[in-house]
């Protein structure tokens, strides 16, 4: 594990910093981008895992009722997407040179996990048969959120691609399937705290003034 002895470093005074292999390279390159991107990410859906334990703190347990089991179960899979995230942001920011054996990424098997969080979770979810606006209790609002980061990770990580920076199909897959899990993740603690979910209207009007 590596060992952060000094935050500052002072490098990156020049607008540049330091890949994994020592290379440096200008902080706005997409490779830089995508996986600050990601980084935003994992905090925003840090946000929400906080919100979570809120709602355990303030809530008591006989309370919650079934909410209580999605919450636990929900969490759990965040904590996870925070590790898979985390490992990688570390692969954006290796060149495939440097790579070293055990080193860990991500895996087909990891988008196949996320399928199977969302087919989980939608067995507790009424079909949509229109689009729904962000929103809903804490944890929901802040899983919308993530999911529109989620989505501009996945197009600066398609644009990275584009310009022959090596991406991993693996990752690309991850991210696209993450966005989808994020969707259905913030519709599944909405119901669980019996939040209601606003349709869109396509025909709205101004509200009338008192």
């Amino acid at each position: 594990m590596p060992k952060l002895t000094r935050i500052y470093t002072r490098t990156g005074d020049d607008g540049t910093t330091g890949l994994v292999g020592g290379q440096r390279v200008k902080k706005n390159a997409l490779r830089i981008e995508a996986y600050g991107t990601i980084d935003e990410l994992s905090s925003v859906i840090g946000l929400a895992r906080a919100a979570l334990a809120e709602v355990e703190r303030t809530r008591p347990v006989q309370d919650l009722g079934r909410a209580h089991k999605v919450v636990a179960e929900l969490d759990r899979w965040l904590a996870w997407t925070q590790d898979v995230l985390f490992n990688l942001g570390s692969d954006l920011a290796t060149l495939p040179k440097d790579r070293w054996e055990g080193m860990p990424l991500v895996t087909a098997e990891d988008a196949t996990a996320l399928e199977r969080a969302i087919d989980r979770a939608q067995e507790d979810l009424a079909p949509l048969d229109n689009f729904i606006h962000p929103g809903g209790a804490y944890p929901g609002a802040f899983l919308h959120q993530a999911r529109t980061v989620c989505r501009r990770a996945e197009r600066l990580l398609i644009g990275a691609r584009d310009a022959e920076e090596a991406v991993s199909p693996e990752v690309i897959r991850y991210v696209n399937r993450l966005s989808d899990a994020l969707f259905v993740w913030s519709r599944w603690i909405n119901h669980a705290l019996d939040q209601p979910e606003h349709l869109w209207n396509a025909k709205t009007a101004p509200p009338l003034s008192d």
